[in-house]
């Protein structure tokens, strides 16, 4: 699959925005459904705050196949056939690209959010509250980190791994390393980012868990890996002990979506074998 809608003319990844940016009802059985990918760590985030907040029974869930064309991610079992088709039913002249998470409104007919910053938010402030994942007297710094990390680090990750540029390049990893330093001398002195379990630490976890596998060489994030930080290694690894993370965490699917869709750095769409890893606390 060809890169080069988010590619701008000088050479950079600019993601595109998120189309639809409702905000998500009161939860309702039947009514909600969540397309995501074990692939994508934007779409991670949402599954893994599904499972630590209990909402299996509010909110169904789809997993697209990890394999995405130009055509879009496809859904097993054909109903619809691909993602895009939900994209058209709400928007008939949408021309982006279909991105997960999604959630399908099937009482109106339409997605009403691909906007992942705040789809976890919405699931955490008003469908599920214990675990309390955005405590109100956190939330100033808890947005605040999560700007950092998106900036320093998940978006970061794509602005190396995807730009035409050497410069681009240069500065994304200076960004994605200097971030990696701030975090593993935070982590050295707390279990979590806060003094609890946060949106913060969904959100920073679902970089971490594809850095080496993924980032570290397929986005030429290679000045260190993840294991080279004894501190955010050991809490990755306390991380994925954790049953909703670790079971939403398919390295099979990661790897396969990186290096067989990203033909663009990839064109023998070769697997790698390893790395091998010892995610056990």
């Amino acid at each position: 699959m060809k890169l080069s809608r988010e590619i701008s003319e000088a050479g950079r990844f600019v993601r595109q925005p998120n189309r639809f940016t409702d905000r998500l009802g009161p939860p309702e059985p039947g009514r909600y459904r969540l397309y995501a990918s074990y692939a994508c760590p934007w779409a991670q985030r949402v599954l893994i705050v599904r499972e630590l907040l209990g909402l299996q029974d509010l909110l169904d869930v789809v997993i697209v196949d990890p394999i995405r064309d130009e055509k879009g991610w496809r859904v097993p079992g054909g109903d619809p056939e691909y993602l895009s088709e939900l994209y058209h039913a709400t928007d008939p002249g949408y021309t982006g690209r279909y991105t997960v998470p999604c959630v399908w409104d099937a009482k109106e007919g339409r997605i009403v959010t691909n906007d992942f910053p705040r789809i976890t938010l919405d699931l955490e402030m008003s469908w599920g509250t214990s675990p309390n994942l955005y405590p109100e007297r956190l939330r100033p710094d808890i947005d605040i980190m999560n700007d950092r990390l998106y900036h320093g680090l998940n978006n970061a990750v794509y602005e190396a791994g995807l730009t035409g540029d050497q410069q681009a390049y240069e500065e994304a990893v200076a960004r994605v390393f200097t971030t990696l330093d701030f975090l593993e001398v935070r982590l050295s002195e707390s279990r979590y980012l806060f003094d609890t379990l946060t949106d913060s630490d969904v959100r920073l976890y679902t970089t971490l868990v594809r850095f080496d596998t993924v980032y570290h060489s397929h986005f030429k994030c290679s000045v260190r890996r993840l294991v080279d930080h004894p501190a955010l290694w050991a809490y990755a690894r306390r991380l994925h002990a954790v049953p909703a993370f670790r079971d939403t965490t398919d390295f099979d699917h990661i790897k396969r979506h990186y290096f067989m869709t990203q033909t663009d750095l990839n064109p023998s769409r070769i697997v790698p074998v390893g790395p091998e890893l010892d995610w056990s606390p």
